[in-house]
């Protein structure tokens, strides 16, 4: 693939742009505005790229802070691996195959799957339904027929953010067993947030996009290596290709705009000057800089809510789970990762339990959650039972992703302020899609148009490569 290379002339000298966050949102910003012949200075108040999608040492083990997952349909992160040269650290299944154990079922009658054939849109997963046995014939009838009301919403029409998924799901005839057993399965991990508590407009652009537009959509793909690999030191490596000045440890206490129509970025020790500045940050950070009069109403950064997420992480003795993954009913379990080879573990096992919407567990003590996760594992995976526990640790991610509530499309913003120069990027700002990896490349995307719009420079043509594979 072709990057397109920095232009050496004098104009492209002087046209600096400064991305504040180092994230998925923020590198993305970067690498694009640097391969359009930008001069870049990233600023991450952190010790390291990838925001929170990262990696850190325990011991021999480096750890995911959680498991991220992405689908064929994220084409803004596979261009986004492509450009760091990583894809094939993280690649996508054949075809979707989830298995999904249900524990209120009798032994050897508790895995089902979803999964697809090859056949077009909708009957790619026709036979998958047809025989999924956790939900009855009735109810499998009636998920074929809400699947077809889905496919028929306009995902332009901003009423659908008025109203919540759950309720939709109920008028179309969704009994509470297949909310739980197929529509929150995916919903859940893909939104952070149970059908009720969701967008209709934000559950119907994941199941449109993901599950009915393209057969292929919904294969899942997964770094088979820490993501600080990708996020972090791919990352940094393309960075440094592309000529961006990269700080780490860099907090920037306050972006203004000059009487001569360029922006000064204050970091400790340092004062930038800048042709277009992007606050890749989180929202309520991004509100502490913006300055006076950027947003109509900046309050509303302050409305978005936020939902956690919660990883616990299993270290067995001896191999427990022969699969790559499964997702689980009738258990607080939800979804179950082999992480032993990415983080280098040399003999057992090591299970990252990915629990979403974790409202009522993120405060929850590490000896309580033990005492209840490990016999629901034992329950799940009848190897865990005579095996021992040699680490169990948690991870928290607090304000892992916005909340994708009714009502969050209008407090959205896009990557263009009212002040010239200034831009947003991140997952949180009006991309269409929940607060995804995806999302937040696309936020940088979006961004980088902007700057190079406004400053009446080319895009690269490799950046927009994924609208057209989209």
């Amino acid at each position: 693939m072709t990057h397109g290379t920095r232009s050496a002339g004098p104009a492209a000298q002087a046209r600096h742009a400064v991305v504040v966050g180092g994230g998925l949102a923020g590198v993305t910003t970067a690498l694009a505005l640097a391969d359009a012949g930008m001069r870049v200075t990233l600023l991450e108040g952190r010790p390291r790229l990838g925001g929170l999608a990262f990696s850190f040492r325990r011991g021999d083990l480096t750890v995911d802070n959680g498991q991220h997952v992405y689908l064929r349909c994220c084409t803004a992160y596979r261009w986004f691996l492509d450009r760091i040269e990583g894809a094939a650290l993280a690649p996508l299944q054949d075809r979707l195959d989830v298995p999904v154990l249900d524990l209120a079922r009798p032994e050897g009658r508790r895995l089902g799957r979803l999964r697809r054939d090859a056949l077009p849109v909708p009957l790619h997963l026709g036979r998958s339904l047809a025989t999924y046995p956790h939900l009855s014939l009735a109810d499998r009838a009636r998920v074929g027929r809400a699947a077809l009301a889905l496919q028929g919403l306009d995902l332009a029409d901003p009423a659908l953010d008025t109203h919540d998924f759950g309720s939709w799901l109920a008028a179309h005839g969704q009994s509470a067993r297949a909310v739980e057993a197929l529509w929150d399965l995916v919903g859940v991990a893909t939104l952070n947030a149970v059908a009720g508590d969701a967008s209709l407009a934000l559950a119907a652009m994941v199941f449109k996009t993901g599950l009915l537009s393209d057969p292929g959509a919904a294969d899942i793909g997964w770094a088979r290596v820490p993501l600080g690999d990708l996020h972090d030191r791919l990352a940094r490596k393309a960075l440094d290709s592309a000529g961006v000045r990269t700080e780490l440890r860099t907090r920037v206490t306050s972006v203004s705009p000059d009487e001569d129509g360029q922006w000064t970025v204050e970091v400790p020790g340092e004062t930038l000057r800048a042709d277009a500045v992007v606050l890749a940050v989180p929202q309520r950070e991004a509100h502490d800089l913006l300055p006076a009069g950027a947003l109509d109403a900046p309050e509303r950064l302050l409305e978005i809510g936020t939902a956690p997420i919660l990883n616990l992480h299993v270290v067995y003795d001896r191999k427990v789970l022969g699969r790559p993954f499964f997702t689980a009913l009738g258990s607080p379990v939800q979804w179950v990762f082999d992480r032993t080879e990415a983080s280098g573990l040399r003999e057992g096992q090591y299970l990252a339990v990915s629990q979403s919407a974790a409202q009522d567990e993120i405060d929850t003590p590490v000896a309580v959650l033990r005492e209840r996760y490990l016999p629901e594992l034992e329950r799940l995976l009848p190897p865990a039972r005579g095996a021992e526990v040699r680490d169990f640790f948690v991870t928290r991610e607090r304000t892992a992703t916005f909340a994708p509530a009714p009502g969050v499309g209008r407090l959205r913003p896009g990557a263009r302020t009212k002040a010239s120069g200034l831009y947003l990027a991140g997952a949180w700002t009006a991309t269409g899609w929940p607060a995804t990896m995806e999302s937040a490349v696309r936020s940088g995307v979006s961004a980088a148009d902007a700057v190079l719009g406004a400053l009446g420079r080319p895009r690269p043509q490799a950046l927009f490569e994924f609208e057209e594979a989209a």
